[in-house]
């Protein structure tokens, strides 16, 4: 114990202890992705010092200018995954294709999908920036996963987390029994559970959007903003505040400590490409911890967790936060006409 507080490891540990037929493979692979992002966390502080800072000549599967962090923090996902025999195989946003167990390394029996470094436009801005993965079962006997293995839907995932590399270094983890968030103690070199438990309020007045989109976004969308942007002289009858950093870890963190709504809808120039963020690998994983933290998760027109994934980069609108809020803006997908609170409940309840 660290000043009578738990270690991830003992977390880890003690839920094993209480999942009939476990193996602790799992276990041990929670403590490789906790490893990873120790390596990354002391990447991003060291960075400038380092001259690991700026661009590359890369641009990724995404076209994307790849960052020096970005490159390294890939690697230093994989390298801490690949050895144990825990995996058989994993995803990156920073690589196109499936990226197989090398030959010389035994193979096991789950999948890892990863975004090695969310916000990484913000690493010369000193902003907080982050990882987030998923972790999938591979099916039984598959020992070279096919890209069909990966495409899973967000209902399936056994744990999904997040680190955010800020002032202070955090991991936010769930395996479907709530969510609870632990702080590195880089004396000790251990994650302490600092945030057991986390609930996101129901209630908001705040909310994150990219407002220099609003030309073109869809009309619920446009609507529900419109109603935060009147405050208390419009049918809300409260003022809102507007937060964006661009990062989505950091904006989903904030979200998680003290409520709010995250919203990267659809919109006319994103219409080609489904949206902006990830299934896999961002709006999967971020919605499994959203939603056991007591919010909501959706594209606007169905959750996100039930969205049957086709591709590996596949991108998906993205509305999730406090539950009263994104039920709203759910049913003015549903509805853009009604401002019935009926029909706000439907559709808080078909969740």
């Amino acid at each position: 114990m660290h000043n009578n507080r738990m270690t991830i490891t003992q977390f880890i540990i003690e839920e094993q202890r209480h999942t009939q037929g476990a193996t602790g493979e799992f276990t041990a692979l929670l403590n490789d992705i906790v490893t990873a992002c120790k390596f990354i966390s002391n990447a991003v502080n060291h960075g400038a010092l380092m001259d690991i800072m700026g661009a590359t000549d890369n641009v990724n599967i995404q076209g994307e200018v790849q960052k020096k962090l970005d490159v390294i923090s890939n690697e230093i996902f994989l390298q801490s995954n690949e050895w144990a025999g825990h995996l058989a195989a994993m995803v990156s946003e920073e690589m196109e294709e499936i990226y197989p167990i090398p030959s010389q390394y035994p193979r096991g029996k789950y999948l890892l999908v990863f975004d090695p470094l969310d916000g990484s436009s913000n690493i010369e801005n000193n902003v907080s920036i982050g990882t987030i993965f998923s972790i999938l079962r591979c099916p039984e006997g598959v020992t070279n996963p096919t890209l069909q293995d990966f495409l899973q839907v967000g209902t399936q995932q056994v744990c999904a987390g997040y680190a955010i590399y800020g002032p202070a270094t955090m991991l936010v983890l769930t395996t479907g029994n709530g969510v609870n968030g632990f702080t590195l103690d880089k004396n000790v070199g251990e994650f302490i559970l600092t945030h057991p438990h986390m609930m996101i309020p129901v209630d908001t007045q705040e909310f994150a959007i990219n407002m220099s989109n609003m030309r073109f976004w869809e009309s619920p969308v446009k609507r529900y903003i419109g109603e935060c942007l009147e405050g208390k002289a419009g049918i809300r009858s409260k003022d809102f505040n507007m937060r964006w950093i661009a990062s989505m870890v950091a904006d989903v963190h904030r979200i998680l400590m003290r409520g709010g709504v995250y919203l990267y809808p659809i919109d006319s120039k994103l219409m080609k490409q489904g949206g902006r963020l990830r299934l896999l690998y961002e709006a999967n994983p971020m919605s499994f911890i959203v939603e056991q933290a007591g919010g909501l998760s959706s594209t606007g027109h169905e959750r996100i967790m039930q969205v049957p994934p086709t591709a590996l980069h596949q991108r998906v609108p993205v509305i999730l936060g406090s539950k009263n809020e994104v039920s709203r803006i759910i049913a003015y997908h549903q509805d853009p006409t009604t401002d019935d609170a009926d029909a706000i409940k439907n559709a808080l309840y078909a969740y």
